[in-house]
């Protein structure tokens, strides 16, 4: 059975890769609400953007009128709801922001799903979902492997683990969680929630740590690395997070958590090494791309090792990742060479280099 889709935040990294899964890969109908921020861009949808089952809207999500006007003139049966501030150093240089989108705008959105989904016949009625999308940065962080004795089996973070969030994002994420899990609990609203680990892939806005690695070493400039660079997170591919997202809203089960997790904890300087080593295979020069890494002083509040326990989507849905770390970095780094004519048009003049971006 086709469905229309709203997915909020279209335009942005996941959202696009959701997007085009849908439209690639599915029969379904997609309306893409998008304010359209610095760091969404149409220009990640073109290969899509001409199908007769893709609508899009530039709308704000605390712009309630203009969310009411979507959904009443839609009548989606799914909310994908993506749409969020998600860089970890713009939270804590302007929390302000952060507020008002992740947690005015999820309260915003609740308010005019609710009132639309209570005007819906008991078939459609029935089936309606609004599915959030989030992070595992709500968990806060978890036990190093340099804290902890030789052995010592670590831990994952579980749909049960304790919120305890570090960042104002990951704090505006959390209270965003919450107010979707008490909508359904107070009004019924049919309500789901996943929590994914650090995503990337194509496409992806150049300030988070694994394009901003790539451009820089293309461009000649340093590599900042935060502290140590021994800070630890699972890496997720964008594509099979789509997959995952897909898949929760279609078969997953109304009030449960879902954690998706790419099964691969990486060090950041790991993954920065990675990079340097897979361009000097495909695009060498005289000097390896390591030589430019540089050691930057540590974040306030840097959570030091994110790990997701995805087995329960696994068990229940039946999803698993495709890619490895391995080959998902290799698609990403080529990718990024392949399409520069993408990030040029992106950055805009926006991109400042020798800014770190998240890593998170």
């Amino acid at each position: 059975m086709s469905n229309t889709i709203l997915v909020t935040g279209g335009a942005g990294f996941i959202g696009s890769a959701v997007v085009r899964h849908l439209i690639n890969d599915t029969g379904h109908t997609v309306v893409n609400l998008d304010k359209l921020t610095y760091a969404g861009n149409l220009e990640s949808l073109t290969s899509v953007s001409s199908s007769e089952r893709y609508s899009f809207e530039q709308v704000d999500i605390c712009d309630a009128d203009e969310v009411k006007r979507v959904l009443n003139s839609y009548q989606p049966d799914i909310i994908m709801h993506l749409a969020a501030e998600s860089h970890v150093d713009r939270s804590i240089d302007g929390p302000g922001e952060f507020i008002q989108t992740n947690v005015v705008g999820t309260y915003t959105l609740l308010e005019q799903a609710r009132a639309y989904w209570n005007t819906l016949q008991s078939d459609k009625k029935d089936g309606f979902k609004f599915h959030h999308i989030s992070t595992d940065e709500v968990y806060g962080d978890l036990p190093h492997p340099d804290e902890v004795e030789p052995g010592t089996a670590l831990p994952l973070f579980t749909e049960t683990t304790p919120y305890a969030p570090s960042s104002p994002y990951s704090a505006s994420k959390a209270s965003s969680d919450q107010l979707v899990r008490s909508w359904l609990r107070t009004y019924k609203l049919p309500t789901l929630v996943t929590n994914c680990s650090n995503n990337y892939g194509p496409y992806h806005f150049p300030e988070k740590l694994i394009p901003l690695v790539i451009l820089n070493a293309l461009a000649g400039k340093p590599l900042p690395v935060y502290g140590k660079g021994n800070q630890i997170r699972d890496w997720l591919y964008v594509e099979d997070h789509a997959r995952a997202l897909v898949l929760v809203a279609l078969e997953g089960k109304i009030g449960e958590t879902y954690n998706i997790g790419g099964h691969n904890e990486k060090q950041n300087i790991e993954v920065v090494h990675t990079i340097c080593s897979i361009l000097d295979d495909v695009k060498p020069k005289e000097s390896k791309y390591a030589e430019q890494i540089t050691y930057v002083q540590d974040r306030p509040g840097h959570d030091m090792r994110y790990a997701i326990d995805a087995s329960k989507i696994e068990r229940e849905l039946g999803w698993t990742p495709k890619e490895t770390f391995e080959s998902g970095i290799r698609k990403t780094v080529e990718w990024y060479l392949n399409n520069e004519g993408w990030w040029k048009a992106v950055l805009d003049g926006s991109y400042q280099g020798e800014r770190l971006g998240s890593v998170s």
